[in-house]
């Protein structure tokens, strides 16, 4: 340990990023927080709190009311517990970060001006996603107008093309199908199965099989350029349509990007990130030159594939211990900086098994579970866990707002 503290009368602890992730550690702290030393902030470059897991049913048409259901404010509601009535919630994008010395707080500066303290730092920025899914951020009212904007397009379309074969093309297929059974999707992907080579062939195989029954067409081992894939539009499509990589023509009228994700991480210097743009942490989740600066979720440069359940599941339980015992050893030798490396009482990752769940509209989905000789699961079981409610469910216990 080293580093004197500073003599602020509450350590402010500063959350960026109020996802899946950033409110299960939000609530996972609100239980142990001593509110008479501590205060947070949640900051988030949205109003709302976007349930991803059922974004592609959302923007694809109005079943289930999703947007009353998975889309909640933030506000007071969001701060529960022992944060209740001790916790702040700002809208604003985080453009950089100014970072003390030692373990000494620093400043996050916001994209309206705004400069926000901190002792503690958490970031769970999350992901970047190409369109249909990167929702803006200035207002609710800017976020409903892109969803319905997506549901015209759907609905107007008369043969959709799906670039990427990974989960989010897989999903938005089924949910396509589930609405409009008769037009025509296809899904094109780079690598010669569906996914990629974390999961087992013969899960990549049956994955293609489950949504070639619904009648999407998959075309694997082509592409077509990215850069076609980003700017085309219903009303941009080439006269003669696309000629793949490998010399095949289609013709759609409505081109998706649905390839991978990127972390949100542009407000962080090179030095701290990867060659990917992911954070370099340790075991402890913390940034190596920066012990109380904490990161974890999507944005982190660990070997594992992305997602929710990681962050919420996995991630976040090591994070909160790991940011109390910070705290607790932190006060008790009147210093601001604590090695938990060194520490017995601190949480190390070492990662946690591979899993995916998805879903093929309503009533069908295919999961994989990287446990014992590896298991294929049927969809009775994926519908029950996640196609047929997405968990809409379990939201309100996530962020405090019950849609009236």
């Amino acid at each position: 340990m080293s580093s004197k503290r500073t003599d602020s009368p509450k350590t402010s602890i500063v959350l960026v990023g109020g996802g899946i992730g950033g409110l299960a550690l939000l609530n996972a702290l609100s239980t142990s927080i001593d509110p008479e030393k501590h205060t947070v902030v949640l900051v988030d470059a949205r109003p709302t709190h976007m349930h991803l897991i059922s974004s592609l049913r959302l923007i694809v048409s109005d079943a289930d009311e999703l947007l009353t259901k998975a889309v909640h404010p933030y506000g007071d509601h969001t701060f529960r517990n022992k944060f209740a009535g001790n916790g702040t919630f700002v809208h604003g994008s985080v453009t950089s970060v100014k970072f003390g010395d030692g373990g000494k707080g620093g400043e996050l500066i916001l994209n309206n001006g705004e400069i926000i303290g901190y002792d503690i730092l958490i970031l769970a920025t999350g992901s970047s996603w190409p369109r249909p899914l990167g929702f803006p951020t200035e207002s609710r009212g800017a976020i409903e107008d892109h969803i319905m904007a997506r549901r015209a397009e759907f609905s107007k379309a008369k043969d959709i093309l799906l670039v990427g074969g990974g989960s989010v093309g897989l999903e938005l297929a089924g949910e396509l199908k589930d609405i409009f059974p008769s037009k025509p999707v296809t899904i094109i992907h780079r690598e010669q199965l569906l996914l990629n080579a974390t999961y087992p062939d013969k899960f990549r195989l049956a994955v293609q099989k489950q949504v070639e029954a619904r009648g999407v067409t998959v075309l694997t081992g082509d592409a077509i350029t990215a850069s076609d894939a980003s700017d085309v539009s219903t009303s941009q499509v080439p006269e003669g349509g696309f000629v793949t990589e490998q010399g095949k023509t289609i013709n759609p009228d409505l081109v998706v990007p649905t390839w991978g994700n990127s972390p949100n991480t542009s407000y962080l210097s090179p030095d701290l990130l990867s060659s990917t743009g992911h954070v370099k942490i340790l075991p402890t989740f913390q940034l190596p030159a920066h012990p109380n600066v904490f990161a974890f979720g999507d944005i982190i440069d660990w070997k594992e594939q992305k997602g929710a359940a990681k962050a919420a599941f996995f991630h976040t339980p090591k994070v909160a211990k790991n940011i109390l015992s910070y705290l607790k050893l932190a006060e008790s030798a009147n210093v601001s900086s604590v090695d938990l490396m060194a520490s017995k009482k601190s949480a190390k990752y070492s990662g946690s098994m591979e899993m995916i769940m998805i879903t093929n509209g309503k009533a069908r989905g295919i999961g994989y579970f990287d446990i014992l000789w590896g298991i294929i699961v049927g969809g009775w079981l994926i519908t029950l866990l996640k196609a047929k409610t997405l968990m809409i469910g379990r939201i309100p216990s996530q962020t405090g707002f019950t849609p009236k």
